[in-house]
């Protein structure tokens, strides 16, 4: 398949920026968090892979809404109703591999991306060779209630005090409570500093985010607040990789859960990684990506 960028236009009228980078008969497809961010953390995949001794075709999207892609009106209540939801955003994931022509692929999805893997593996899972889970909970209650513990360690008992505050109020549009924010984004999201994804202007679509996770990832107030997969599981069949970071906003003992739960899954995580690991140890995560992709060819996986 050619490398580079392909525009795909969705049964919906609506185009996806995708782009495809590193050679090789193996392919997967990454899917990036949010909702509402981009591919970028995935860019040099295909490239830190072949460190690893892999050659693989590493497709990435920006998913609909998403920086590249195309932006619907969501002001309109009838496009937010139909599009901001968990089964538009998985049948998306089908739409793009057949649009991609891969098939018998491996599907590795970071945060909000981890759900759509975790759905899609139950759903469409005849496609896939196997599976990677990176930093998603399957149920929200454990992300929220870390998230407490996260905000006790890292913040003083005052900065935390204002920050309940101003969520009680919905104020959180001013410097002091983004000051904490970025408190905690610098120990559990970016622990690299400076962080290696940046631009001059913010390119997350806050509608989409809004509308699932809320202000900030600290805090849990749209539709993610419900979501629980974790009856579904055991629907999962394929090779599974469940990867958190050490110090992430995502408890290391609901990874370690998941994978026990999942009938043919294992557990790994990064050290000194925060929420996105793959940037902040990039040799350990693309290790133990690799020696996964290689078990699962090899058939040697949890074997």
């Amino acid at each position: 398949m050619k490398q580079g960028t392909k525009i795909i236009t969705l049964d919906n009228g609506y185009h996806l920026w995708t782009n495809t980078q590193g050679t090789g008969e193996i392919h997967l497809l990454a899917m990036h968090g949010g909702p509402g961010g981009t591919h970028e953390y995935w860019e040099d995949t295909a490239k830190q892979l072949a460190k690893q001794g892999l050659n693989v075709q590493v497709h990435m999207y920006d998913q609909l809404g998403s920086w590249y892609s195309d932006s619907p009106d969501f002001s309109d209540p009838k496009v937010a109703n139909d599009i901001l939801n968990y089964d538009y955003f998985l049948d998306e994931v089908e739409e793009v591999r057949q649009k991609l022509g891969i098939d018998q692929f491996y599907l590795i999805g970071q945060s909000w991306g981890g759900a759509l893997v975790q759905m899609y593996a139950a759903k469409y899972g005849d496609h896939l060779k196997g599976a990677i889970i990176s930093s998603m909970v399957d149920r929200i209650d454990d992300y929220t209630e870390n998230l407490n513990k996260v905000r006790e360690e890292a913040l003083t008992p005052e900065q935390l005090a204002y920050m309940k505050e101003c969520e009680a109020k919905n104020d959180y549009d001013n410097e002091k409570y983004q000051a904490c924010v970025d408190i905690l984004n610098k120990g559990y999201i970016d622990r690299k500093q400076p962080a290696a994804i940046s631009h001059l202007v913010d390119t997350m679509n806050t509608d989409v985010y809004g509308a699932f996770q809320g202000d900030n990832e600290f805090v849990v107030t749209g539709k993610l607040k419900d979501w629980n997969f974790t009856d579904r599981l055991k629907d999962i069949k394929v090779p599974t990789l469940v990867t958190f970071g050490e110090h992430e906003t995502m408890p290391i003992a609901t990874g370690k859960r998941m994978a026990e739960m999942i009938p043919n899954a294992k557990f790994v995580s990064t050290p000194n990684g925060g929420h996105h690991h793959m940037i902040d140890n990039a040799p350990v995560y693309y290790d133990h990506l690799a020696t996964f992709i290689k078990e699962v060819e090899a058939g040697t996986f949890n074997k």
